[in-house]
């Protein structure tokens, strides 16, 4: 995913402005670039949906930034994500020059490249890296050696990586930005409470197997990652926005090779980010994949969750595990539907075959497998994929960069936030998949959660006594008041369905509300041994699909 989405960021325009939702930003325009030009700040929550942070590209236009974040806020989210760039290896032409985004990287009429060349000091190598932020004083460790550069609206630097600044020899890192996007997210947070992950530098791509990271480029990686830590350091030390920092390069959380590249990455730069910030969260966002022949089964999430929190260096981190539905690798299903044909929207992956004929198992199996390993120091997330694996005709989602993918609904997001809790749940990604319409007039996903978030959400159910009558207690969100409804199969009679007021709720704190209403299944079914239960709550609002509990409880 990572590398699809570096790929569009870079081709993100304003064109977004057409598709933030209406209803929570009251509609958007091209603004000035200056951030005392733009709009009043709105800081209202208009919806508490259980998702509460989500991945974010940055905008160098930062009234831009403040309608997103607005919007983002808006919804109940606290957190914000986004990815790092790439260092990549360039090549320098006859002239001097690099080339492309860096062709007015100027230093006195000479090009950055031969202005460090002119140091007297060897170049070792020569990387890029375009980023969407100004970094501060933090990265110009070396007078003489390291520089800002502004030439028209875009600010370059040029970095020499070496082991200190009396070194021979060096690495040459040249940045283009084209603004502050990063800034921007970190000013907009600060004003909404919210906290941000900004990403870590991206390795470039293994030559021979570039689905993996190029190993041999680690000590500029970690050299530039130190640099920008301590610049982070410097610049949000004392700012409660700055949530953590986000490693950008994926892996599957499964049983790893002792020699893995992934984690070896993922120790050197985590101990590089420790090193130069101590106490500093690290967020990493795994993936899984549950598809037979292809994937693995949920008995080797435990050893992976522990490879990957190994890799810590003493730091706090978050294991923000992407659950796999919206690539259509893991699904989202009941007990109740082991054998029951696979959701229509995942038969471009599976095929017409059952769940357990095309997976090892659902999100619920995979998540409970990962939260046994949860130890002091890792917090469990979940990354809820909102999107669909392909498009349907009419249907608004990513065009690009390819793989295509489709816009969802609320009703199959209730469905994974379920699945996921009680852990923090985020989602990825905003744009386009939240304020995408199939046509001007349809609302977005993100209208959708505006309009119907108070509806209920079932997490999980189970047999409770009270004051001695027996009963069932259902956790979830926004179940207060109103009733529990059951309905199950009674023997000889067909499909029954019995609805019993709540007699009992508690709030919760800051997690899974519980309610309680009396109930005993009269006479089941053995041959239909489930209790399909919803919950329609105190202001009329009924869940949007059921939980799943076997009668023999």
């Amino acid at each position: 995913m990572l590398q699809r989405v570096l790929r569009w960021a870079l081709a993100v325009t304003v064109v977004v402005l057409a598709v933030i939702p209406d209803s929570l930003v009251g509609g958007v325009t091209s603004g000035p670039v200056d951030a005392q030009e733009c709009a009043p700040r709105d800081t209202r929550v208009l919806a508490r949906y259980p998702i509460t942070g989500y991945w974010m590209i940055p905008r160098s236009d930062p009234c831009v930034t403040r309608r997103m974040v607005e919007a983002i806020h808006g919804v109940g989210a606290d957190t914000l994500i986004t990815f790092g760039a790439r260092l990549l290896p360039a090549a320098v032409g006859q002239d001097g020059r690099v080339g492309g985004a860096f062709d007015d990287c100027v230093e006195d009429g000479k090009s950055c490249y031969q202005a460090a060349r002119d140091t007297g000091r060897h170049i070792r190598q020569v990387y890029t890296y375009t980023a969407s932020e100004h970094f501060g004083a933090g990265v110009l460790r070396c007078p003489g050696l390291d520089r800002r550069v502004e030439n028209g609206d875009r600010v370059y630097y040029r970095l020499m990586l070496g082991d200190s600044c009396e070194a021979s020899s060096y690495d040459l890192l040249l940045i283009a930005a084209d603004g502050d996007g990063v800034g921007h997210m970190m000013t907009e947070a600060a004003a909404q409470g919210m906290r941000v992950f900004p990403g870590l530098p991206v390795p470039p791509k293994d030559e021979v197997k570039p689905w993996l990271p190029g190993l041999a480029h680690l000590p500029a990686l970690n050299a530039f990652t130190e640099r920008v830590v301590t610049d982070y350091r410097q610049r949000y030390g004392g700012s409660a926005a700055l949530g953590g920092l986000y490693q950008s390069f994926e892996l599957a959380m499964r049983d790893r090779a002792d020699d893995d590249p992934i984690i070896a990455l993922y120790a050197a730069q985590h101990e590089a980010v420790a090193r130069a910030w101590p106490g500093v969260k690290i967020m990493v966002s795994p993936f899984w994949d549950a598809r037979r022949g292809r994937g693995f089964p949920p008995e080797q999430v435990e050893r992976g969750f522990d490879e990957i929190a190994a890799t810590r260096a003493g730091a706090p981190m978050v294991i923000a595990i992407q659950d796999g539905r919206g690539v259509g690798k893991v699904p989202v299903y009941g007990a109740d539907e082991v054998d029951a044909p696979v959701d229509p929207r995942l038969e471009p992956i599976t095929g017409k075959v059952t769940n357990r004929q095309a997976y090892y198992g659902s999100t619920r199996d995979y998540i409970e497998a990962a939260a046994r390993r949860v130890t002091p120091g890792v917090e469990l997330w979940v990354n809820v994929e909102v999107f669909e694996p392909a498009q349907a005709a009419g249907e608004c989602g990513r065009a690009d960069p390819f793989p295509l993918r489709g816009r969802t609904t609320k009703a199959r997001v209730d469905e994974q936030v379920a699945a996921a809790a009680p852990h923090k749940i985020i989602a990825y990604g905003w744009d386009p998949f939240l304020t995408c319409r199939d046509d001007p007039s349809a609302p977005s996903l993100a209208d959708e959660l505006v309009a119907g978030w108070q509806e209920p959400i079932v997490a999980r159910a189970a047999p409770a006594t009270r004051d001695g009558v027996p009963g069932v207690t259902v956790e979830g969100h926004h179940l207060r008041g109103g009733t529990i409804r059951f309905t199950y199969h009674r023997a000889g009679v067909g499909a029954v369905t019995v609805e019993a007021p709540q007699e009992w709720h508690d709030p919760g704190r800051g997690g899974l509300e519980s309610a309680w209403a009396p109930f005993t299944p009269a006479d089941p079914d053995p041959a239909r041994p489930w209790i399909a239960i919803t919950v329609v709550n105190g202001a009329g609002h009924t869940s949007t699909s059921g939980y799943a509990m076997p009668t023999g409880l």
